[in-house]
């Protein structure tokens, strides 16, 4: 068995994540404190005794998936399953700087204060309402590009995400995300759906976020990670410290390439994916993408335990 760990993304987020994990494992426990104490305020009663639109906000979303992963990863590795025992990690968007920070290459502190910036970033770039993002099922990436092309008319309109074969999101300019949901269902796509976002994420709409990300990672101490990462933009491997911050730059506006991330592991022989942290979003889509691969949720003490006996 060779397992990849993988790290969900926004969306995942629920009332309550981790809860568990921190009751049953000091090392979880800490990992909350310690995002508490780089953020200056208590993000850990918000994910624990909030309301999910506040924790839905962006910028509070981004870190409490982390810290939900990262105390997920700490209970794993109390019970001795480091993530030396993985070939690789991956995220999801916003999941990448999760599996950045397993793999040792930044500091948790650091992640939660960097993914605060993003959120903050993302969300200020376009104006509430100006953006959009709509999810295509039933056709192919291909297929949507197309769509996007077409839907422009001088307007930003591109592939966001190529989640899986049967589903790629659209992201943009509002009118022109609603021109590519009616066009996708004109060629032949199941449904459209327009997608409950506050911005509209990986488009070149997310340059002003870019920037903003450049500068708050020259300023982050990014080490070689413990495993090679399989970077969103590349759908590949990449080990040194200069390429990674680079590229976490370049995903900002880039699109998340985790169907061909997944394809990439595979074909480098990993047979089992270890969704690390909250939701099983991703093992949905790694099923879809390809059915002979195994999945399994490791989010909650019964996750980590049975991820211990197998």
């Amino acid at each position: 068995m060779t397992v990849a760990f993988v790290f969900p993304g926004q969306g995942a987020q629920t009332i309550g994540m981790g809860k568990e994990l921190a009751e049953a494992y000091p090392a979880a426990k800490a990992v909350f404190d310690e995002v508490d104490e780089a953020l200056g305020e208590s993000l850990t009663g918000l994910i624990w005794d909030g309301d999910i639109e506040t924790l839905t906000l962006t910028r509070n979303a981004q870190p409490a998936l982390m810290a939900t992963s990262m105390a997920a990863m700490c209970a794993l590795e109390a019970e001795g399953i480091t993530t030396e025992k993985a070939a690789f990690v991956a995220g999801h968007s916003l999941g990448e700087y999760s599996a950045l920070a397993a793999a040792g290459a930044i500091s948790i502190g650091d992640t939660a204060r960097l993914l605060r910036i993003r959120g903050a970033a993302m969300q200020d770039a376009v104006p509430v309402g100006e953006g959009a993002m709509a999810a295509i099922l039933g056709l192919d990436l291909e297929a949507v590009r197309a769509v996007a092309a077409e839907a422009a008319q001088g307007e930003v309109c591109q592939a966001a995400n190529d989640n899986d074969p049967t589903q790629v999101v659209v992201s943009g300019s509002k009118a022109a995300v609603e021109r590519a949901a009616e066009i996708a269902k004109e060629k032949g796509a199941k449904r459209a759906v327009m997608l409950p976002v506050s911005a509209p994420f990986h488009c070149a709409l997310m340059q002003p976020a870019a920037d903003t990300m450049a500068q708050a990672l020259a300023e982050v101490e990014i080490k070689s990670p413990a495993v090679p990462l399989i970077a969103n933009v590349r759908a590949d491997a990449v080990t040194d410290p200069d390429e990674i911050r680079a590229l976490l730059v370049e995903q900002v506006t880039g699109s998340v390439r985790w169907r061909e991330s997944v394809q990439t592991m595979a074909a480098k022989g990993v047979t089992e994916f270890w969704e690390i942290g909250a939701g099983k979003a991703l093992s949905g889509m790694i099923r879809k993408i390809d059915r002979a691969l195994a999945c399994r949720q490791v989010g909650t003490p019964e996750g980590v335990k049975a991820a211990l006996e197998a």
